[in-house]
This record gives structure tokens, sequence and C-alpha cells, in this order.
């Protein structure tokens, strides 16, 4: 199951709500998706997958308000292939392994759950330009191309075999934080204000809840209505600002965008923790570096008392008063 770009955490963690309400085997998958076990509830629902699918994405858009995307498949690796292909429908039930097999056939093998670019262009090096073709080719050649691990792994999903199991867990604390230009943006300056506006506005949050971070996501929506995302784990948890503007804006640098239509911009901290679980406090031989820690109760003290962005970081303001 994946939430469209635009969910919040918050939807988010309602859609998961619903979820559990059909199926106690889920397994969160942040930022916006879901693996859910629902074997043992199709006797209780009387219905096959498919139709258990498809109640539960009406009642996300009647009871959360939010458009999902589900496949259904067999295995994991499988299941995620599709969910990026249900098509109008919402919904894609794969209920063989022959459905399965004229599904990944035709797909081009970079659509393929869990490969990565480099690994793609290896492989349409050597002619293998769909998943059938990967399929097809004996386990000894694709471990040659991928090395050992990668290429058995790959060649197993290709041919729709996962062995991964669904994995209960609870859902990490998130919070996030949205900017959307009121025309397409292509000033990078304007854009890594903005970011940073983000940033100061989660860093404060978290902080004021006395919690630290331990991961970012950036969503940017584009004019065309494409999206990009990038998650990346903090080196150190953290609640200061100078930490995730550095890893905020790293993640955009990692987009190596040039000359993008930029609509909307959004920032998610991940995987919350409790303060007293961080590292502590750090003694850094950075001098401005310091003076911005020290600069952040008082900082938080007056935006608490006087509003929102009564202080802060001079670069997060776009317009001069």
């Amino acid at each position: 199951m994946r939430c469209r770009p635009d969910t919040s955490p918050e939807d988010h963690r309602r859609v998961l709500e619903l979820l559990a309400g059909f199926t106690p085997q889920v397994q969160p998958l942040p930022p916006l998706a879901a693996l859910a076990q629902v074997k043992g509830s199709l006797r209780f629902f009387s219905v096959d997958a498919g139709e258990l699918a498809r109640r539960f994405r009406v009642q996300g858009l009647i009871q959360v308000g939010v458009d999902t995307h589900i496949s259904v498949a067999d295995t994991w690796a499988t299941a995620a292939t599709a969910s990026a292909r249900v098509g109008p429908s919402g919904v894609l039930h794969l209920p063989d392994h022959r459905a399965v097999d004229s599904f990944l056939g035709p797909l081009p093998i970079q659509a393929l759950h869990g490969i990565g670019p480099a690994q793609a262009r290896q492989l349409e090096a050597y002619g293998l330009h769909t998943i059938a073709a990967l399929a097809a080719m004996p386990e000894p050649v694709v471990c040659r191309i991928l090395g050992g691990k990668a290429g058995r792994t790959l060649l197993d999903r290709a041919r729709g075999i996962d062995p991964r199991a669904v994995a209960v867990h609870r859902m990490p604390e998130s919070t996030s934080a949205s900017f959307a230009f009121d025309r397409d943006m292509y000033d990078p300056v304007l854009v890594r204000a903005a970011l940073l506006d983000l940033a100061v506005t989660l860093a404060g949050r978290i902080r004021s809840r006395a919690q630290i971070a331990r991961g970012l996501t950036l969503t940017v929506r584009l004019a065309g209505g494409a999206t990009a995302q990038r998650t990346k784990r903090l080196p150190i948890p953290s609640a200061h600002t100078d930490d995730l503007r550095t890893g905020t804006l790293r993640l955009l640098d990692s987009m190596a965008f040039q000359r993008a239509r930029i609509r909307r911009l959004t920032l998610i901290a991940e995987d919350l923790r409790p303060v007293e679980e961080g590292p502590g406090t750090q003694l850094s031989l950075d001098r401005a570096r310091e003076m911005r820690l020290r600069l952040e109760p008082v900082m938080d003290e007056l935006n608490a008392r006087y509003g929102h962005r009564v202080a802060g970081p001079a670069a997060a303001y776009r317009r001069a008063s």
C-alpha cells in the first residue's frame, strides 16, 4: 500500500490505523507505505484479497481522505513493484504465479523492486532490458554480472520469489512541514531559503516536544506533477536546527536539479525519539556552530512568546520587510 506523495505523516498514521482494522499483520514502511499480510483476514471478511484491498481503499478515501495505491501479490517484492503501476482503479490484484509472470515480464529492468540505477545499467549493458529477460538468465551469469548475493536476490525477485515475511512493528513517530510556491520556482536561492525555513520549523517543533530526529525525508513536487524524494539518516540523532539544515540541503543537492520548476517542498523529520535517547551535549570545536547552538534556546523562547518566525536564521526569510 502506497499513499499519495503529498500525504502528511499524521494522515499516513491514520491510514495505518485503518489498515490495522483489516489485519493485525501490518508493517509500516516510512515515509508513506506499508505491507500487510491479509491471508488470515479473508475468511473473516468472506472476500478475496483483491476485494478486501478495494474495500480498504474506499474506506481510506471516505474516512481519512487519503488516496492509496494497493497491489496484492504473494510476495513482498512483487507487491512493491506492482504498487507503482496499479492504474486508474488504484488496486492491482495478481492472484497467482501466472499473473505475476505476465505482469512482471514486460516491465523495464529498472522497475524491479530493490534494483539500483547502477545495477540496471550493468544488466542493460548485457542486453537485459526487461524483467523477463533477467528471469530467463542462468543464476551463475547474473551473479557474475552483479555479484553473488545481489545477483541471486534480484534474479529471485524477477521470478516472483521473495521469502521475506511481513514484520509487524510500531510506526516510528514523525512530523512534517510543507511550503508551496505560488508560481513555478527556478531560483535556487529562494528554494534553499524555503527549505531552511522548513528545517527551522521542524527543529523548533521537535525541541518543544523534547524529541530528537534520526532521519529526514525531502519530497519535491515539480510543475508537471512529478515528484522526487530522498531520505537520509542523520549521522547523530538531533533536534538542532544546524543539523537538520545541513541534512536537508544535502538531500536537495543529491537530487541534482538543473533549472527544475519546483511547486512544493515537504520535509519530514522521521523516527522521532525522546531526547534522553540522544547522545547528550557534545563540545564542538566549530565556534560558529557553538554560537548558533547557544542562540537556539533564546530564539525558541522568543518564538514561543511572540509567535513563529519572530526570530530565526536570516537566510530563511525570503523577502525583506
